[in-house]
């Protein structure tokens, strides 16, 4: 498993797959690192599933400060921004789920952790921006 950063530079934002074409279950190939400062900017988990037949795949997106002990993380999704859970999400079809990160606590390190998974193959990208606007 390999730690990759995930910090932005100038305007674009910074962009790291943490699953390529990953099947199965348990955590993601890669956690991403947003960096020892812990600023406060924009970070969102982008998963696009490639589903089979009768497609299921539940997610866990979480968090670490110091990449060994690890927590739920707080997100919304994108279409309901100002609805914070801590949840897991269930994906059953070819639709791209993106998780707006939210920052309550410290943290520097994210992962997905993949459970339930009938029939999906997941790639998985961390974007991070300090501030700045990104486009999935």
């Amino acid at each position: 498993m390999a730690t990759l950063e995930a910090r932005s530079a100038a305007v674009a934002p910074g962009v790291v797959s943490i699953a390529e074409a990953q099947a199965g279950t348990g955590v993601t190939t890669h956690i991403a690192d947003r960096g020892p400062s812990h600023k406060v900017g924009g970070t969102m988990i982008r998963v696009i599933p490639a589903p089979g037949a009768t497609p299921t795949c539940t997610y866990q997106i979480e968090v670490s400060a110091d990449g060994t002990t690890w927590g739920n993380a707080t997100y919304a999704d994108w279409a309901t921004p100002n609805t914070d859970v801590s949840t897991t999400f269930v994906l059953t079809t070819a639709v791209i789920a993106r998780k707006i990160l939210k920052h309550p606590a410290n943290w520097r390190y994210v992962r997905v952790t993949m459970s339930a998974n009938t029939n999906v193959t997941n790639t998985i990208d961390v974007w991070f921006n300090d501030g700045r606007d990104f486009i999935p």
